[in-house]
């Protein structure tokens, strides 16, 4: 129920009548001439006579020669003719052989028509379909067969007395004078003296007919509501029974609704028939709307703007806040794609929020732009270092928050927000988070969210007892290519190319990037799953053309196999399979955790995988799709191997403050020895420190204040040679603006930088990149590997430890 309440909150908009007749007069604009055919729909009498064999509307019908009642697909039978095989002592195959069934509901006295020709009064009984009328009379002719007497001369069809004053109704009246059919008049003497007769022939459903849903007597607005959600449902591919539409007509003509939002959903309907209801409303309401009028609302359908979801604006209490925030999603959303797109604007919105929440602790509740200033955004700012410090947010939601909000704030008054009768108007330029505002972004550790190989080795032997072989493709190829699951399941049936070699290529769309038709080379075994695949696919939907389908259909409501499996579908199978494999086992034969094994993880295993093998970062980010370097490093550890190979080769190219050679060769160097110079170190800018008092003091109690460029104790290598020349770029910098500054003589030179440490730093570059310069091409480009490695994994010390030396802890102080 939490989902239809939703839809039916967010189509509360309606204020007037007038606008609701606007509403429906849109909707009736794109009703399709072409699906109401189809869907046999009589605008006379309002119902849909909704042929059998229609894939998404019909049903299935009992396979007995002359009945049409609705039966089980399973069987293909009624429960009538089921009982009537019984009794004749014959099976479920032998179907054919029964005679046509009697007096079904379908051909109960007023369902059929007078047989003579344009004769609209009612039959008697399927046996002798004439009206009584033209029954007396064929009985006074004396002719037996009532297809003859039809047919014969001064046999002329009668006027009709009229239908049924059942508003649902279209049934004929049996006779002059009679208001109700006979199946009415019945009901109506079961109920009773009824205290309103006019309520009760407005609100009675008609006589049940299988194929036949009757849409009168309800309001004109919500008769075009269902057809235009029926249209919609029809033409995603979703199957609707008649049985379930017919009771959400029922209800909505007996509830008297003037919009199907209203409509109370009784308590026993079921799943099924609310999620009718939920999408017949949420069609109804996205094809009355459009971005210009969802601006409007306090809650956004994403899907009018090409993203899904909603936006809710209601956690901002302000205004004018509300308002402003309203401003920037207008202009955001637009500049957002892919599947995830409008997730970003709900951050900043949620960011917002929080700001809000702040400016509620004001007297004044935050209401008035005008009255605001630098002290609510420092209020803002320590709000959310209290939050932090008590857990009710974390440290990474704290520092965007800050950041969004700037951002937010910024583009808003460019938007025109803070202009005289913008929302906030009188804003004072003092009210914005400054880039000195935001705490830094917390250091994560390495990515770590790869698979063991032994889990990986596992999971692959487990493989052939998933059930069904589309999870299983989707799973090998999530496994093998490293793809994000949202980019597999969306895979079309023909996806495998080859190269000029005849190598098997996957096609694919990076849909979180919007980068489409990206060829990634895959293992033989890969395409052979993925052919054997598309050949289910093709024997499955044998009508469809090859370039509608999808390698991985969906299930559900997917009769033509171009819906693909979802997201949460392949994650909730993958889910249920792992979590029914027995333990698995690290090497030192402790349990792994099966929560860690999701569908992302093997991306991050996929590129683990290869950097383990030396693929270089840059190739590694062509066969990732990552156009930034910095996020190809987040989703892989460098191995131990590697880091020491990378030390080494860093370390053979040190230098003292002189710009001397240190360690000459570096891989000659015992493991113990890079513990020994590790321990008596201590990391400085620039460098390292070898400086006794120093290293005991983690780094903190420099003799030198920190001149490292005059101490013999500062050993630096070429993974700092770019900060080195920012520091060479710093002091030449602080020197110009010093000589173009005032002040005494002895102030100046007291701050300037001495040009002895100018000197000494310039002289330490020149020496690195000569000796860098020196080294053969393929031997720089081993280094330049080496330096990348080393900068990023300095802060966890790349195979030599520094340690820090804590203070001596005194008795009683509890320090």
């Amino acid at each position: 129920m939490t989902a239809l309440r939703a839809a039916a909150s967010a189509a509360e908009e309606t204020s007037s009548p007038a606008e609701a007749g606007g509403k429906a007069a849109a909707l009736a604009e794109r009703l399709e001439a072409a699906f109401l055919a189809e869907a046999g729909w009589d605008p006379e009498t309002r119902v849909l006579t909704i042929d059998s064999a229609h894939p998404l509307l019909g049903r299935n019908t009992c396979k007995v020669p002359g009945c049409q009642t609705t039966c089980p697909a399973s069987t293909g039978i009624c429960l009538d003719c089921r009982r009537r095989l019984e009794q004749a002592g014959l099976g479920l195959e032998d179907a054919g052989l029964l005679p046509p069934p009697r007096r079904h509901r379908w051909l109960d006295p007023g369902a059929g028509a007078c047989t003579v020709a344009g004769c609209p009064r009612p039959w008697v009984k399927s046996s002798r379909p004439l009206c009584p009328e033209h029954l007396a009379q064929q009985e006074f002719l004396g002719i037996g067969d009532p297809a003859v007497f039809a047919a014969s001369p001064g046999v002329t069809a009668l006027p009709s007395h009229g239908t049924c004053a059942v508003a649902a109704c279209p049934r004929q009246l049996p006779s002059a004078g009679s208001s109700y059919c006979d199946a009415h008049l019945q009901r109506l003497r079961r109920a009773g003296e009824q205290p309103d007769e006019a309520a009760w022939r407005l609100t009675e459903p008609p006589v049940p007919r299988s194929g036949q849903v009757s849409l009168a007597g309800m309001a004109p607005a919500v008769v075009t509501e269902i057809l235009f959600g029926l249209q919609q449902r029809t033409r995603q591919g979703v199957k609707t029974h008649d049985a379930i539409l017919r009771a959400v007509c029922d209800d909505a003509r007996s509830q008297q609704v003037t919009s199907l939002a209203d409509l109370e959903v009784p308590p026993l309907r079921g799943k099924g028939y609310e999620g009718v209801v939920h999408t017949l409303v949420t069609h109804a309401r996205r094809g009355a709307s459009g971005p210009e009028t969802e601006t409007a609302k306090d809650t956004w359908d994403m899907t009018l703007f090409g993203h899904r979801g909603r936006l809710e604006f209601t956690a901002i209490t302000q205004q004018w806040l509300r308002e402003t925030a309203k401003i920037w999603a207008a202009a955001d959303l637009p500049r957002r794609r892919g599947r995830s797109g409008g997730d970003k604007t709900r951050h900043y919105i949620a960011s917002i929020a929080l700001l809000s929440q702040s400016l509620r602790q004001r007297p004044d509740r935050g209401d008035d732009p005008a009255a605001l200033g630098r002290a609510d955004i420092e209020a803002f700012l320590a709000r959310l270092a209290w939050q932090h410090s008590a857990g009710q947010v974390s440290e990474l939601t704290r520092v965007l928050a800050c950041r969004e909000t700037r951002k937010l704030l910024t583009t808003a008054r460019q938007l025109g927000a803070t202009r005289p009768g913008g929302p906030a108007a009188g804003l004072s330029d003092q009210f914005a988070v400054h880039r000195d505002d935001t705490p830094d972004e917390p250091e994560h550790g390495e990515p770590g969210r790869d698979l063991p190989a032994e889990i990986m080795r596992q999971v692959c032997g487990h493989l052939p007892s998933l059930p069904a072989p589309h999870i299983r493709t989707a799973i090998e190829i999530l496994i093998d290519t490293g793809r994000r699951p949202e980019d597999v399941v969306a895979l079309p049936l023909d996806c495998l190319a080859a190269s000029q070699d005849g190598s098997p290529v996957l096609i694919y769309d990076n849909h979180k990037a919007n980068r489409l038709g990206r060829r990634l080379p895959v293992p033989e075994a890969t395409a052979r799953s993925i052919r054997a695949q598309q050949q289910r696919v093709r024997g499955q939907f044998p009508g469809t053309p090859a370039g509608a389908l999808k390698l991985l259909p969906t299930g559900w409501a997917n009769r033509d196999g171009r819906r693909p499996l979802t997201v949460p579908a392949l994650s909730a199978a993958h889910r249920d399979w792992v979590t029914s494999l027995p333990p698995l086992l690290l090497p030192d034969g402790a349990e792994y955790d099966k929560d860690r094994i999701v569908p992302y993880a093997y991306r991050h295993t996929y590129a683990q995988r290869h950097a383990d093998a030396g693929v270089p970062i840059d190739v590694l980010a062509e066969l990732m799709d990552h156009r930034s370097l910095n996020v190809t490093r987040g989703y892989y550890r460098v191995g131990e191997e590697r880091r020491r190979d990378a030390v080494d080769k860093v370390t053979a190219m040190q230098f003292d403050r002189h710009g001397n050679r240190t360690w000459r060769d570096a891989r000659a160097l015992l493991d113990d020895e890079h513990a020994r110079y590790a321990v008596g170190s201590v990391a400085v800018p620039y460098g390292t420190c070898t400086e006794p008092s120093n290293v005991a003091a983690g780094g903190t109690d420099c003799p030198l204040r920190f001149r490292c460029a005059g101490c013999d104790h500062y050993r630096t290598d070429v993974s700092y040679l770019p900060d080195l020349t920012a520091y060479l770029d710093d002091l030449l910098r602080a020197r110009e603006r010093l000589a173009a500054a005032g002040g005494e003589d002895w102030a100046r030179a007291a701050a300037a930088p001495p040009e002895q440490e100018i000197r000494k730093i310039r002289e330490l570059i020149s020496r690195i990149k000569g000796d860098i310069a020196a080294l053969a091409p393929d031997e720089r480009a081993r280094i330049d590997e080496a330096v990348a490695v080393a900068r990023r994994h300095r802060a966890v010390s790349l195979g030599m430890p520094r340690l820090r030396h804590d203070a001596p802890r005194q008795e009683g102080t509890g320090t």
